[in-house]
């Protein structure tokens, strides 16, 4: 992935956030039809602020995403944008979710800019997620 600089009036600007957030209690609920559909929905919230997602990945247990998003947008907002978009849809499209679980995402998330580490180095984790050994239930 190349540096591309972006411009709006005022600003230029490359800002890339790793964001990570889980389900609720750590539940293992995103596979099958819940990924596909979770994948969907971030993809079309991204294309209605006009962010770009870098690299994605649904685990059972979280959600690791790198998007590109202009300076006037924080990242508290970028995530929780995130989160409560999908949330609302995914427990409104399964009903599985509003009986296992009070809400679908826990109230925390992660959040870092792509700055300390190129966005390659973030990109290349989240892509070999599944290639990396599992060491049990630890922090996402």
């Amino acid at each position: 992935m190349t540096r591309r600089v972006r411009a709006s009036p005022g600003a230029a600007y490359d800002l890339g956030y790793h964001v990570v957030w889980c389900p609720k209690y750590r539940r293992p609920v995103l596979g099958g039809r819940v990924k596909d559909r979770l994948e969907e929905l971030i993809r079309a919230k991204a294309d209605e602020h006009g962010w770009q997602i870098v690299a994605l990945e649904v685990m059972p247990d979280h959600v690791h995403l790198l998007v590109k998003a202009h300076p006037k947008h924080s990242p508290s907002y970028v995530a929780n944008q995130f989160k409560g978009f999908t949330s609302r849809h995914l427990r409104a499209e399964f009903a599985r979710l509003r009986s296992r679980l009070p809400t679908l995402w826990s109230r925390s998330y992660f959040v870092a800019t792509a700055g300390a580490v190129s966005a390659e180095t973030v990109q290349r984790y989240i892509d070999t997620q599944y290639e990396r050994p599992s060491k049990g239930r630890g922090r996402a």
